[in-house]
């Protein structure tokens, strides 16, 4: 009786899926260099988070530079661009340059994880965490500036950031997590 039940729970969980949306991402708009950023909303859709195109960790693998903007026209809305979401960047190879604005407040899990191209980072007083993972195997990192702003560095944020020859970490700094700056040779 108690499989019957379990199953019929399943099945309408299923069904309730059905029409629902697949991607990873809300929008999409194209920067004036060219670059396609994927969104989503958050916030209650009073702003946006950068994230990855749907079903795909390789969203930005082709472009060297990217510059996200500070805010976001579409469909006659402006919205500010205030988070990385997690995954965003993630396996983003051939990324060799970020530029983050000041409106970005958080930078999520993985967002830029493996992204091995990157040279260096500055992240914007703006900033206020850094999520696990963030930045880990950027193993062509040489410099990374961190904000005043930023209270919080996660779990393997830098972990194996291998060619680290400068770190300046901004005054406010109250945690940073376990292994952050590990094989940062």
């Amino acid at each position: 009786m108690k499989q019957h039940v379990f199953t019929k729970i399943l099945l309408m969980l299923l069904m309730s899926m059905v029409g629902t949306k697949a991607l990873a991402h809300d929008i999409e708009v194209k920067n004036s260099d060219g670059v396609t950023i994927y969104y989503n909303y958050i916030n209650d859709g009073a702003e946006l988070a950068v994230t990855y195109r749907g079903g795909s960790f390789y969203s930005y693998e082709n472009f060297e530079n990217v510059v996200i903007p500070e805010e976001v026209t579409y469909e006659n809305r402006t919205l500010k661009v205030t988070s990385i979401g997690n995954y965003a960047f993630r396996y983003g190879y051939g990324l060799t340059s970020i530029t983050i604005p000041n409106s970005v407040t958080s930078i999520g899990e993985s967002a830029f994880y493996d992204c091995s191209g990157l040279t260096s980072v500055t992240i914007p007083n703006s900033v206020t965490s850094i999520g696990n993972e963030a930045f880990r195997n950027c193993s062509g990192l040489t410099s990374i500036t961190i904000g005043n702003s930023v209270t919080s560095i996660g779990n393997y944020a830098f972990y194996n950031c291998s060619g680290l020859t400068s770190i300046t970490i901004g005054n406010s700094v109250t945690s940073i997590g376990n292994y952050a700056f590990e094989n940062c040779i």
